[in-house]
C-alpha cells in the first residue's frame, strides 16, 4: 500500500525535514509541496539538500492543494494551522507540527499565544509512559492508534518529557520544585532572519531567552508531567541558545520522595524506555551529548542521584529537528496508519 503525504510550510526547517524523512519512507509518495511565500519557486531554490526533489514547484497552502492525500503535515507558524486543518475531510490523517493543538488547557492557550484555542489533539510523544491514571505499563502510542488528527510536540518539551516523565509516572518524584533548563541549536527559532541569530551573534557565545516562565513551552511540558503524575506539576523552565544549527541537550531536576532511592530511580527509567526503538537510557556512567543524535531519531539518556540534595539529575540529548519535529511526526503517522513505526526513520547519528 502506497501512502500519498501532503507537506505544507515546506520552506522551513520543519519543513524541509520532514520531507527528508518522507523521501526514503518505503511507503510514502510525496504529493503537493506547499507554501505561502514562496510559492512558485523550486524546491531546490530553497532546501537545497533535497536533490531528489529539487525540481519540485512549491505551491500555495489551499485546502485544494492538500486536499485527496492520504496524509496532510502542517509545518506552519503557530496559529495557522487550525484553519486549514478544519478544512480538510475528517478521512484525512492532519499532523500539526505547530502549536494550535497540543495544549488540553484553553487558558493557558491564550495566556501564552493570545489567540482562540483550537482544540486539542492526541499528542504525538509514542513513548510517553501514561502513569498510574492512564494505566500502569501504559504509552501514549495506544492513543494515535487509528488517529486522524495528531499534535506534534515542542521540540523541548519532548527532550524535557523524555527525561522526567518516567519518575513522575512511577510515583518517585515530588510535584513541585522541578528545574528544565534547555540548550538548542538556532534552528529551532525557524528559518526567517533575525538578527540575534546572525552568525557573528551566536558563534562562541550562548545566551538564555523566555527567562522566568515566558516561553511557550513552558505550560506543555507542565501538562505532560501532570499527567503523568497525576496531580498538577509545577515548572521552572528556561531555555538556552547554543553555538550549534540542530540538537537540544535538556537537564531536568526534580526532588526524590522519601526512601526512594538510585537502584528506584533507574529500574524506573530502564523499565520505561526499555523495550523502545528511538529512546535509550545510557549505560552508567556515559552522559548524552547532541553529536549522539544528530539526524537520528534517537533520544538518549542518562540520570543520576545527588543524595545531598534529594533529587534525580536528568540529562537528555535529541535532534530538535528530527525526533524533536518531523521524526516524531512521521513516527506518529506510521503508528496511527498501522505500519512499521521506524519506516523512513534513521537509529544512526552523524558524526562528526
Amino acid at each position: 500500500m502506497t501512502i500519498t503525504a501532503a507537506v505544507s510550510g515546506a520552506s522551513g526547517y520543519a519543513g524541509g525535514e520532514v520531507l527528508r524523512l518522507l523521501a526514503n519512507h518505503p511507503d510514502v509518495e510525496i504529493g503537493a509541496i506547499t507554501a505561502h511565500s514562496s510559492a512558485g519557486s523550486r524546491l531546490g531554490e530553497l532546501q537545497p539538500h533535497l536533490l531528489p526533489l529539487a525540481d519540485r514547484v512549491i505551491v500555495e497552502t489551499t485546502t485544494d492543494n492538500l486536499a485527496g492525500h492520504d496524509v496532510v503535515f502542517l509545518a506552519l507558524p503557530h496559529g495557522a494551522s487550525a484553519e486549514v486543518a478544519a478544512a480538510l475531510p475528517d478521512s484525512t490523517l492532519v499532523i500539526d507540527a505547530g502549536a494550535d493543538h497540543r495544549l488540553e488547557d484553553p487558558e493557558a492557550w491564550f495566556r501564552f499565544y493570545r489567540s482562540e484555542h483550537a482544540g486539542t489533539w492526541p499528542y504525538g510523544l509514542p513513548e510517553l509512559p501514561l502513569g498510574e491514571s492512564g494505566g500502569a505499563g501504559r504509552k501514549q502510542r495506544e492513543k494515535l492508534l487509528g488517529a486522524r488528527r495528531i499534535a506534534v510536540p515542542g521540540c523541548y518539551p519532548t527532550s524535557a518529557l523524555l527525561a522526567l516523565t518516567p519518575g513522575f509516572a512511577a510515583g518517585l518524584l515530588e510535584p513541585d520544585d522541578v528545574v528544565i533548563v534547555s540548550a538548542s541549536g538556532t534552528s529551532g527559532a525557524g528559518k526567517s532572519v533575525k538578527a540575534h541569530l546572525l552568525g557573528s551573534e551566536v558563534m562562541g557565545s550562548m545566551s538564555p531567552y523566555g527567562v522566568g516562565g515566558g516561553h511557550r513551552h513552558t505550560p506543555e511540558i507542565e501538562q505532560g508531567l501532570s499527567n503523568a503524575a497525576g496531580e498538577p506539576v509545577t515548572v521552572s523552565f528556561t531555555p538556552t541558545l547554543a553555538p550549534m544549527s540542530r540538537g537540544i541537550l535538556t537537564t531536568a531536576t526534580a526532588r526524590v520522595k522519601a526512601d526512594v532511592g538510585v537502584a528506584s530511580l533507574r529500574a524506573a527509567w530502564e523499565s520505561a524506555y526499555g523495550d523502545e526503538q528511538f529512546v535509550h537510557v545510557l549505560p552508567s556512567g556515559q552522559w548524552p551529548a547532541t553529536q549522539m543524535v544528530i539526524g537520528s531519531n534517537n533520544a538518549v539518556i542518562q540520570l543520576a542521584f545527588d543524595e545531598h540534595a534529594g533529587r534525580v539529575i536528568v540529562s537528555s540529548a535529541i535532534d530538535n529537528l528530527t525526533k524533536g519535529t518531523a521524526g516524531g511526526a512521521i513516527q506518529s503517522m506510521n503508528i496511527a496508519l498501522g505500519l512499521n513505526e521506524g519506516a523512513g526513520l534513521n537509529q544512526l547519528g552523524v558524526a562528526p
